[in-house]
């Protein structure tokens, strides 16, 4: 089981967009796909058209201390669409950031979480809180591969630099190295500033940026206001297919 950790500690880049569009299409070429969104605005949760009031990925922290593959599983919500399955998230998910304050040993619940599941999925998609804390080492921790979207205007830049040295931060604790790749979103090539920022991230993050470019694309916006992933409501569109030349970018569409 492969489990990639979608993260920016600035908010609006597309990490929501990311997770449920690779999520699709990984599922279309026939893996079994977890979505788990870590946020506790839920905008995952809600997208899919779960309730977000129920506790779903809480109550596994909450009962973390014995918890079974039982008890995992009938957390887990199984989706309408072949092979996508999600733990969701709710706004009870805040007050981890204090649990984790008063308790130790809670940066690597997720990963224990996951690894329960490991034999009822192929690969595992995080969806994250831009809030540096307890959720987001979680979700660091357990990542074979971060994936960071990063939006094509100079602010995100800054967004991006702060994610690294986190990340840096997390892998010291850890003692191990986490491989990441930076993926451009957002991109408009008819503003100069969205070019040049492109054209930054390219030079001062060389070898780590994605050659896929994930276009401005009005059909992610539809496809969340209808709650089905972009691959299923707009297969051909140029957001989908960006992410597909992404995804075989990573060689996992073949």
């Amino acid at each position: 089981m492969h489990i990639w950790t979608v993260a920016n500690q600035k908010g609006g880049v597309g990490k929501t967009t990311s997770v449920i569009t690779l999520a699709g299409l990984l599922a279309e070429s026939g893996r079994r796909v977890l979505m788990v969104d870590l946020d506790p605005q839920a905008s995952l949760t809600q997208y899919l058209g779960q309730n977000c009031e129920l506790p779903h990925l809480f109550a596994l922290f909450r009962d973390r201390q014995g918890l079974t593959l039982e008890q995992i599983r009938a957390t887990l919500t199984v989706l309408p669409w072949k092979g996508m399955s999600l733990l969701g998230a709710s706004p009870l998910l805040a007050t981890v950031e204090k649990m984790g304050a008063q308790q130790g040993g809670m940066g690597k619940v997720l990963g224990d979480i996951l690894h329960k599941v490991e034999d009822d999925f192929d690969v595992v998609l995080i969806d994250t809180s831009p809030t540096l804390g307890v959720l987001l080492v979680n979700a660091l921790a357990c990542a074979d591969l971060l994936i960071l979207p990063v939006q094509t205007e100079f602010l995100a830049l800054k967004g991006l630099e702060r994610m690294l040295r986190t990340l840096g931060m997390v892998m010291r604790s850890q003692q191990r190295e986490v491989p990441y790749i930076i993926l451009p979103t957002l991109y408009d090539k008819r503003t100069l500033a969205s070019v040049q920022c492109l054209q930054q991230l390219q030079q001062q993050y060389a070898g780590k940026v994605a050659p896929t470019v994930i276009g401005i694309d009005t059909r992610f916006r539809d496809a969340s206001q209808a709650g089905l992933p972009p691959s299923v409501f707009a297969q051909q569109s140029r957001g989908v297919l960006a992410y597909r030349e992404f995804l075989q970018h990573l060689g996992e569409l073949g």
